[in-house]
């Protein structure tokens, strides 16, 4: 499962919109879009966030967490 569609599905889980969640983590429409296309993904800032999102919602966080940090590994081989 790639990052974006475990953010989309613990966000449907909740029964929010992309605009009801980007409104809730205050970040822009296009950015939760981005983020489920995995065209982007959230700074720690906004992974906090979604900790909390999900804390709230008694939604599995484990997943984006994982998915976040494997991309975050996979960057940092990429630089050197």
């Amino acid at each position: 499962m790639s990052l974006g569609e475990a953010i989309r599905i613990s966000r449907q889980k909740a029964f929010f919109t992309q605009q009801d969640f980007a409104d809730k983590l205050d970040v822009a429409l296009s950015t939760v879009n981005r983020w489920e296309l995995n065209k982007a993904k959230p700074n720690m800032r906004a992974m906090k966030q979604i900790k909390a999102f999900c804390s709230e919602n008694k939604l599995d966080y484990t997943i984006i967490e994982n998915e976040w940090l494997t991309i975050q590994q996979n960057d940092k081989e990429k630089q050197k």
